[in-house]
């Protein structure tokens, strides 16, 4: 699926971003963080929790998703044992910090999070500020139980696939 973001409220947004989460053992974890718009969340949920995802309390488990990069570029998310993909429309690069504690693990963490969490804005936040609001938003979801979460296998397979 696309991300149709600008596309008018009639559209669903789908937002994508890359973060690494220091570890207290071990090699920190590459973290893949998505929300699509209302219209497409409900079948994102439902891909993910046939993919094995489960509320992002305690340990992420490891689920049948797939987190596809080609160079430093997220390809896509594949899920429900590759029925399923779900791609950005625009270029979401890798840190080499991503990349490494992605290789390092052999997967990422996938965290699924409601509309609105990113809140309208934020982009034009200084970054240290944008890392702040977009931490205490996702926190406040993952309190209630909006975000679901799950370790999903890297293929880095060959940059033009």
């Amino acid at each position: 699926m696309a991300d149709e973001v600008g596309a008018g409220p009639e559209r669903a947004p789908m937002v994508w971003a890359l973060a690494v989460r220091e570890s207290a053992a071990g090699a920190p974890f590459a973290e893949v963080i998505v929300e699509v718009g209302p219209r497409l969340h409900g079948d994102l949920i439902e891909n993910v929790v046939d993919s094995g995802f489960v509320l992002a309390a305690g340990d992420p488990p490891d689920t049948t998703a797939v987190v596809e990069m080609r160079g430093d570029l997220l390809a896509r998310l594949v899920l429900v044992g590759g029925r399923q993909v779900w791609e950005p429309a625009s270029p979401v690069v890798a840190s080499s910090g991503w990349l490494s504690a992605a290789g390092a693990r052999g997967g990422a963490v996938v965290m699924v999070v409601p509309p609105g969490t990113w809140p309208p804005g934020l982009m034009n936040l200084a970054p240290q500020e944008r890392i702040d609001v977009f931490t205490r938003r996702l926190e406040e979801a993952r309190e209630v139980g909006l975000v679901l979460h799950g370790i999903a296998t890297l293929d880095t397979g060959p940059a033009d696939r």
